[in-house]
């Protein structure tokens, strides 16, 4: 879990299950290779605490930070910016003042509920595409810093174009606004999706700390474990995501009261921070130097293996992927002194590493489901609450909830429940924690189904003519509002917060344990595209994407999330007592790379 070469002994500290894996002296008297004198029996009795955090790492937080709080504070209010007409009497989208007390939502361009649901689809499917530029650019060409460095200021640029596509001027002409939004869509797609590959693995690589002791000031002695400290340091890497996601909540008072050019305006301002705060760190961050062959290695040690097991019957070829020699005809030692492939650069280390990472990988093919589930908090239930009674809430406002659960929930678990069921040897693993937050979005996925169902029964626009109308439908030329408080629908937002704790977060951790020093970044492009692919599921569901279907599309993500969830438990479950080894995955020196210095062998140096 630290970007040094212990992790096979460092990730052991986080497994109760895995104790058999360091059997040494029968006494336990065996000092842990990499620690600093940590014996097995003192690792296996004393309680682990996570380490103190480097300055370094809280800047990276600061970055993400303000990243999220100007992707937010733009796409979630994306939904009444698209779907809705501008109030009467604007020229911005703002509701006028004598409005702003009752039922009136903001919008602007009037493309209603499925356009609107396209375009914001669209938005979240090439954001999670475009991680894998950023992945690649960093591990094979640039590193970390330098390619979030380059990527804020395109993220930049598209901000500024968004901006332009809210002005009055550009409000006039709607397919005009429409046209801009797209393309900045687009330019900020690019940005945000090539820092969110680096800025996730780079936070981590800032700790490089041992498995140690430590004596607390009330005397009792302690183990300071880098695995802890990768967990607890991701718990608030994703609370800087949730915070900065809340600036969403003053984009819907600015797009209420000011229009929406303004709203777009702030998180733009907010954004011009980030090459400021990397600069301020640039002298002392710890990074993984780029390495331009290592994907294309990969590749070859893919087409290397399956080359003699690919057959026509795609049923034999999986059979064959399966069999345990499957990697043998990418070793250079298979061919024996003197008949290596030229083309073969690497070692037999580095075919076990690729092989280790792709099996560990197919645990987030899972993950598009959970997706799904989350994806209806980013606008169907803002469409849901578009429907009832606001009492001057802005319907797009409520969404914020979701990471003001997520921010108040980390400290709980980091502090309370982890480290409790930790002292009382509950082996609460990744894939156990994944497990739970595919049930608990199912459960939100419930809750929305039946509030929705309920809403239905109140609503006089559920059925016949009314169902083509948007979800802020008018009855006689008037807003038409159920009787239900828009904050009952509080419910999903907050579950699908603390789902997100058990399975988002813990899929950051494990793409980046699992991942080899120099493929994080790509590793961690794989882990979000699942997201990409839940958006293009998402686009196969335009057609039902109506409030008149919405109780049953809910219903069948809970259903399907629960299923798959438990799938994926029975699945991988066995991976939970090989959690040291897939930690080790890439760690240590390899042998046999052409023109590798040894500088690069070390995985990491001051930028």
């Amino acid at each position: 879990m630290s970007v040094k070469g212990n992790e096979k002994d460092i990730a052991r500290a986080s497994s109760v299950d895995e104790k058999h894996h360091y059997q040494g002296e029968p006494d336990g008297s065996s000092i842990i290779a990499g620690s600093e004198d940590v014996t097995e029996h003192e690792l296996a009795t004393l309680r682990h605490v996570a380490d103190r955090l480097p300055y370094t790492a809280w800047l990276v937080v600061i970055v993400e930070f303000a990243e999220r709080w100007t992707y937010y504070g733009t796409t979630n209010i994306y939904n009444n910016y698209i779907q809705f007409d501008l109030p009467k009497g604007s020229n911005n989208g703002s509701v006028p003042k004598a409005d702003r007390g009752g039922n009136v939502v903001a919008g602007a361009l009037g493309q209603r509920q499925q356009k609107s649901f396209a375009l914001r689809t669209f938005n979240s499917f090439f954001v999670y595409i475009t991680p894998f530029i950023g992945g690649i650019l960093a591990d094979t060409m640039w590193g970390r810093y330098k390619t979030i460095m380059i990527f804020s200021i395109v993220c930049l640029a598209g901000h500024i174009i968004l901006v332009g596509s809210a002005t009055p001027a550009s409000l006039e002409h709607p397919q005009t606004a429409l046209g801009l939004l797209v393309l900045s869509i687009t330019i900020m797609g690019l940005g945000a999706g090539a820092i969110k590959a680096n800025v996730s693995p780079m936070i981590a690589e800032q700790y490089t700390g041992k498995l140690r002791k430590e004596t607390l000031p009330s005397g009792e002695v302690v183990i300071k474990s880098p695995a802890v400290t990768i967990q607890s340091m991701y718990l608030w890497f994703y609370a800087a995501i949730n915070l900065g996601s809340c600036g969403a909540i003053s984009a819907s008072f600015l797009a209420r009261d000011n229009g929406y050019w303004v709203a777009f305006l702030v998180p733009t301002c907010i954004f011009v921070a980030v090459p400021f705060v990397l600069l301020a760190g640039r002298k002392h961050y710890v990074v993984t130097p780029p390495r331009g062959s290592i994907l294309l290695e990969t590749f070859r040690v893919i087409g290397f293996a399956l080359g003699p097991r690919w057959s026509i019957n795609p049923f034999e070829t999986i059979r064959a992927i399966k069999r345990p020699d499957f990697w043998d005809p990418a070793r250079p030692s298979y061919y024996g002194e003197g008949r290596v492939p030229a083309k073969m650069t690497w070692d037999d280390e580095f075919v076990g590493e690729v092989g280790r990472t792709l099996n560990a990988c197919t645990v987030f093919l899972f993950f598009p489901v959970f997706w799904l589930c989350y994806s209806q908090i980013d606008g169907n239930l803002g469409t849901v609450a578009a429907g009832m009674t606001l009492h001057g809430t802005p319907n797009d406002l409520i969404q914020n909830l979701n990471p003001i659960s997520i921010i108040i929930m980390i400290p709980i678990f980091d502090r309370v429940i982890y480290p409790f069921l930790r002292s009382r040897g509950i082996n609460f693993s990744p894939i156990k924690r994944i497990y739970a937050g595919f049930l608990v979005a199912g459960l939100a996925m419930v809750y929305a189904s039946v509030l929705e169902s309920y809403q239905n029964k109140l609503s006089p626009c559920r059925g016949g003519e009314f169902d083509k109308q948007p979800a802020a439908c008018k009855i006689n030329d008037k807003h038409f509002a159920t009787p239900l408080n828009v904050w009952i629908v509080s419910g999903p937002y907050i579950l699908v917060g603390m789902a997100e704790i058990f399975a988002s977060i813990t899929s950051l951790e494990y793409a980046f344990t699992k991942a080899p020093k120099r493929m994080k970044s790509v590793v961690m492009a794989f882990a979000q595209f699942q997201n990409a692919v839940a958006s293009a599921l998402n686009f196969a569901l335009v057609a039902v994407n109506v409030e008149a279907k919405f109780v049953w599309l809910f219903a069948s993500f809970a259903i399907a999330s629960w299923i798959v969830g438990t799938i994926f438990f029975f699945t991988f479950r066995t991976l939970d007592k090989r959690e040291s080894e897939l930690n080790a995955i890439g760690q240590g020196e390899r042998q046999g790379f052409q023109n590798e210095t040894a500088e690069d062998t070390t995985g990491v140096h001051k930028v």
